[in-house]
């Protein structure tokens, strides 16, 4: 900024100076002399040349000697000049013309009023591409392989996506093919799914397998402040794919300039709406758009407007999801490709511990395991860096600055013991992976359960098992510290049985009672920016006979669980006294001392670098003590402040 500054401050004091160079007169320096000295030189005969400048007199002598003289008004001078035969000049008077700082000086307030009007100009349409003026110019930035080139190598996990946007890639590339039998070059593919699933890789690696130009804009670039101005970009993004068909156009986020026409209270947002207006006619109008294909990405298809989906239009949705187990360990490997591995780790193990996880969520989940291993001055990351960046990713960092009295330790110790014993006698529940009382973001603990693969529905008797689980907690503290002392800690377990109970009731159909029915309560929605209440589709008698069978399984869960515990008191006990011992105990530490064994840790500290892994009495990995999680979407026992 300062360079700049100094560079216009020269420039300027090198036109002035070229300025007054090149003014009239500047190159010549005469002397002044009184007006009756300069009248005698002339009668002398000794004045060759005179120039008359207003009331100024310059001459030269015969000896080339310049001389001036300031003239009085009604002077005969001329006529004396003529008489004595000197030759004469009259130029106008330039004296009183302004110079260039004087000029800049005078027209200073109006480049100064045009100079605020540019920068509103260009900040109410968002900084423009294109100066000042180019409010319709379209800011889609081409993408050539010096930006990185990403292909199918680079995306995994989503194995469906790629095969539909493959042929995508082989239409561009060789589009006789297809063009011989009849088909036509698809001229819109949505890619819907989950933020974080590659969405825009996709994009990327088709651009780089089909080795055409990449155009990318986001949405929210169509839409500014002036109505007309989106419409205009469209019109501009379109000629510029035009121009260098074939080739691919790139819109992320569509939905921030797709949104269905006519919601909401007034009709809309013009803007938006004449923008969506022209895409919709630039896609499948009368012009014909050949070799130019969009493709848009956005994770609310239900917000877009019906005339957008259409074939013709977008003539393709691929959907693309979470990734499946075996799609997150080719995830992992392809994340890994860059980061140094120790021996010990294993993409399987990580991939089933993390169901739920999206490709970003891996990405930054590598990420953290190298900053993990990093902040240790380790050469290469091991699965001890892997467990702790997943606890981290899961629930947050530790908290082990927090203070916690050992009444308040105590009753955290066996809130989670009552979980976690629960689960071992619950055959339909998911395996523990780990137990921990190490507070993480706002849970005091926490029971982690790994499923042994992915689910896709849920049977009833895991419902009541999950339910069962979750009320072990609150059953712990009532049987070892009393009904009174029960703290709120299960608030959020009895948060996860009313909801569960509840659905299993109202939208699963899985009440012998009220059978095989769904039932909604009264819910608000919003018409043309009005809150609307839908009528309720039940007797006041069947959401009473609701509220009853809702109560009815959540007391039966309870019950069960509080049974279980009572017979397996003194697993209850050996579980909390561990894990008030250890903090962290590992699913298979937990069957062990389920079973009346003991495990037998080496905590020093040398060890625990060379080998993550701790092993209990029988051989049996167990885990550190610092490692807790929890699966996305995985009920299990959080002691919540």
């Amino acid at each position: 900024m300062t360079r700049n500054i100094v560079l216009w401050v020269i420039i300027g004091v090198v036109m002035l100076s070229l300025f007054n160079m090149f003014q009239p007169g500047s190159n010549t320096r005469s002397a002044s002399v009184p007006f009756s000295d300069f009248v005698a030189q002339v009668e002398s005969g000794d004045m060759r040349e005179v120039t008359i400048e207003g009331n100024n007199l310059r001459g030269v002598t015969n000896n080339n000697i310049p001389i001036a003289s300031y003239m009085p008004d009604n002077s005969n001078i001329v006529e004396t000049l003529r008489q004595n035969n000197v030759r004469i000049v009259a130029q106008p008077d330039t004296s009183n013309s302004p110079g260039l700082f004087s000029l800049l000086l005078s027209w200073f307030p109006m480049l100064l009023f045009i100079g605020v009007w540019i920068f509103f100009m260009r900040q109410m349409q968002g900084g423009g591409k294109n100066g000042a003026m180019g409010f319709g110019k379209s800011r889609a930035k081409l993408l050539t392989e010096h930006h990185g080139r990403v292909t199918f190598d680079d995306v995994a996990g989503i194995d469906e996506a790629k095969a539909e946007l493959e042929e995508v890639v082989q239409f561009l590339r060789d589009p006789s093919r297809f063009q011989r039998l009849g088909g036509k070059i698809p001229k819109g593919v949505l890619l819907v799914g989950p933020p974080g699933t590659g969405k825009t890789l996709l994009a990327k690696a088709i651009a780089g397998e089909a080795e055409v130009p990449f155009f990318t804009i986001s949405g929210s670039d169509f839409v500014e402040m002036f109505v007309g101005v989106g419409a205009s970009r469209v019109r501009d993004m379109f000629e510029q794919g035009k121009k260098n068909a074939p080739c691919i156009i790139f819109i992320d986020e569509i939905d921030a300039v797709g949104r269905h026409r006519g919601a909401g209270l007034g009709g809309g947002n013009d803007e938006r709406e004449q923008t969506l207006n022209q895409m919709l006619v630039e896609m499948d109008g009368f012009e014909a758009n050949e070799g130019v294909i969009l493709i848009a990405a956005t994770n609310r298809p239900d917000v877009l407007d019906p005339a957008l989906l259409r074939p013709g239009r977008f003539d393709r949705q691929v959907v693309v999801p979470n990734p499946d187990v075996l799609g997150r360990e080719k995830i992992l490997k392809v994340h890994m490709r860059k980061v140094p591995l120790a021996n010990d780790v294993e993409p399987r193990i990580i991939a089933r511990g993390t169901p739920g996880f999206s490709g970003a969520d891996l990405a930054n989940l590598v990420n953290e395991a190298a900053l993990q291993a990093a902040r240790k001055n380790r050469r290469t990351v091991s699965m001890a860096e892997f467990e702790e960046a997943k606890d981290k990713v899961m629930m947050g960092a530790e908290r082990r600055s927090m203070v916690m009295t050992d009444e308040e330790k105590k009753l955290t110790a066996y809130h989670e013991a009552g979980h976690a014993v629960v689960a071992l006698h619950q055959p339909e529940s998911d395996p523990i992976h780990k137990a921990t009382i190490i507070p993480r973001g706002r849970a005091l603990g926490m029971v982690m359960r790994l499923p042994e693969g992915d689910r896709v529905s849920m049977a009833k008797d895991k419902l009541y098992a999950d339910l069962r689980v979750a009320c072990g907690g609150r059953i712990a503290e009532e049987m070892i510290f009393g009904a009174e002392k029960v703290t709120t800690g299960a608030s959020s377990d009895i948060r996860m049985v009313s909801d569960v109970a509840r659905r299993m009731v109202t939208e699963w159909g899985l009440s012998d009672k009220l059978g095989f029915l769904a039932y909604s309560a009264d819910e608000q929605e919003v018409f043309l920016g009005r809150s609307v209440s839908q009528q309720k589709n039940m007797s006041d008698a069947t959401a009473s006979a609701i509220d009853s069978e809702v109560r009815q399984i959540v007391d039966s869960a309870y019950s069960d669980a509080a049974k279980q515990l009572k017979k397996y008191a003194s697993e209850l006990e050996n579980v909390a006294q561990a894990l008030l011992e250890y903090e962290t105990l590992s699913g298979d530490e937990i069957k062990i001392l389920a079973e009346g064994g003991t495990i037998v840790r080496n905590d020093d500290a040398d060890d625990v670098a060379e080998s993550p892994r701790s092993k209990t009495r029988t051989g049996i990995p167990g885990s550190r003590k610092k490692s807790a999680g929890k699966p996305k979407g995985e009920p299990s026992g959080d002691h919540i402040v």
